[in-house]
């Protein structure tokens, strides 16, 4: 079976809204995007590549998927390395407002109810699921108890509002620490499993 894995960018107050460029997403009047950038070393970016070139497939919800689709197909010769695995492998969008087809190579729609169609993907053969970005679908995920893992990168600043990863559902929800490292900006890479993983 094929896991779930969430990857994220976040702030110490678990901000995760607008993290490469100034206008990303200013929902709720959001002032503060782009403030991961400057906490990206060498160590990070391996991180990056390393998930984003290791996962069978991507899980995304809409405004993720619309702003990789809107860069990744045109992306420039220096971040192919991202941009070919992104482009080429399969991508499973969650969204009640899209159709069919979906402008992006390989990008389905998720269809009916996102749980079954999560558990049916994660049933089966292949390289693990990655979801980048997309706290809604995260959220969902996460109440549906389909996460399996979390890989974050969690920078030292503290945004004072705006999209978080966690909801504020009043779920109590266990995770094991089994890798972290710290980088030369001093942000932290950790990866959690879910407590029965």
């Amino acid at each position: 079976m094929r896991k779930v894995i969430a990857n994220e960018w976040m702030t110490l107050d678990g901000v995760v809204q607008s993290p490469s460029y100034a206008d990303e997403d200013v929902t709720g009047g959001f002032r503060h995007g782009g403030w991961h950038t400057r906490y990206f070393d060498e160590l990070s970016m391996t991180w990056v590549i390393e998930n984003v070139r290791g996962a069978g497939g991507y899980l995304l919800g809409r405004g993720t998927y619309e702003r990789f689709a809107a860069h990744w197909p045109t992306a420039p010769a220096d971040q192919q390395v991202l941009a070919e695995p992104l482009n080429a492998l399969p991508k499973y969008v969650a969204s009640t407002t899209l159709d069919e087809p979906l402008g992006w190579r390989n990008s389905t729609l998720l269809r009916g109810d996102i749980g079954t169609a999560v558990r049916a993907l994660k049933a089966e053969e292949g390289k693990d699921l990655h979801v980048i970005g997309s706290p809604g679908l995260v959220q969902t995920l996460m109440a549906l108890g389909l996460v399996d893992e979390l890989r974050l990168m969690i920078d030292p600043v503290v945004a004072g509002g705006g999209k978080r990863l966690f909801a504020d559902d009043g779920a109590l929800r266990a995770f094991r620490l089994a890798d972290s490292r710290v980088t030369s900006t001093g942000a932290i890479i950790a990866t959690y499993v879910t407590s029965g993983g």
